[in-house]
């Protein structure tokens, strides 16, 4: 076994054993948010969470989304995506990628950071809310979705933040007012108009098809082009004439 990959192991070793420490209870150890940082990897499915007034907190775990779950978070990442590209509006990004806010490191599973506030982004991660913040809820994140998320996005003073729970085909997308969240859009079907993009809008039905649409597709309807002229576009990047 070569040196190298000993140093490996021995660092994997470590950092296993460093996770059942913060796993375990009571005596879960706490971190500062740039230790947090040095631990945590790509792999390590994790978040950060101080008490208020404290530098130091501990470390969430959460499961890994269902496929589901990461179907509709693509979709979203490409089709929003597409769009701030194109409108040079800002910059999207998908977990994991960590928002740092004043009490907590969270990884929300779309966030969209405008032209305005580029320069709160960081390597490894975002200081400050996201402009627009979307969550895709699970039977396990449920609680903090609606929770502590809930609340922290509000106090951090994110503008726009989206619940998509596939699990009740149900939707809410909040606005911010006065420090505080209101539904603007509820349900399972209906066109929605987001404020912090302009001129885009989104089908919810579209989040509920199985097989869901082609980003193209989507993106083809939202700037109004003509369905003939979308459908021979698909046709000829699917390379059938």
């Amino acid at each position: 076994m070569s040196e190298r990959t000993m140093t490996w192991e021995i660092d994997e070793s470590l950092r296993r054993q460093l996770l059942n420490l913060l796993l375990s209870h009571p005596h879960r150890r706490k971190m500062t948010y740039e230790e947090f940082l040095d631990w945590v990897d790509e792999d390590t499915l994790a978040e950060w969470v101080a008490s208020p007034g404290e530098k130091a907190g501990e470390v969430v775990m959460y499961s890994p989304a269902s496929k589901r779950h990461q179907r509709i978070g693509d979709f979203l990442t490409s089709v929003i995506g597409a769009f701030v590209e194109q409108r040079d509006l800002g910059i999207v990004l998908s977990a994991p990628f960590q928002m740092k806010l004043e009490q907590s490191g969270r990884e929300p599973d779309l966030l969209f950071v405008t032209k305005a506030h580029l320069d709160c982004l960081k390597e490894t991660y975002l200081d400050g809310p996201a402009d627009l913040v979307v969550e895709i809820v699970s039977p396990e994140s449920a609680g903090r979705d609606r929770g502590e998320k809930f609340y922290e996005y509000a106090r951090a003073g994110a503008p726009e933040y989206w619940l998509i729970d596939p699990h009740r085909t149900w939707v809410e997308f909040y606005h911010l007012q006065e420090g505080r969240y209101h539904v603007a859009f509820s349900g399972n079907e209906g066109d929605y108009h987001s404020p912090v993009l302009p001129d885009f809008w989104l089908r919810v039905e579209w989040l509920w098809q199985d097989p869901l649409p082609h980003p193209v597709r989507a993106l083809g309807e939202i700037a109004g082009i003509e369905s003939d002229l979308l459908e021979r576009f698909l046709q000829a990047l699917a390379g059938r004439k």
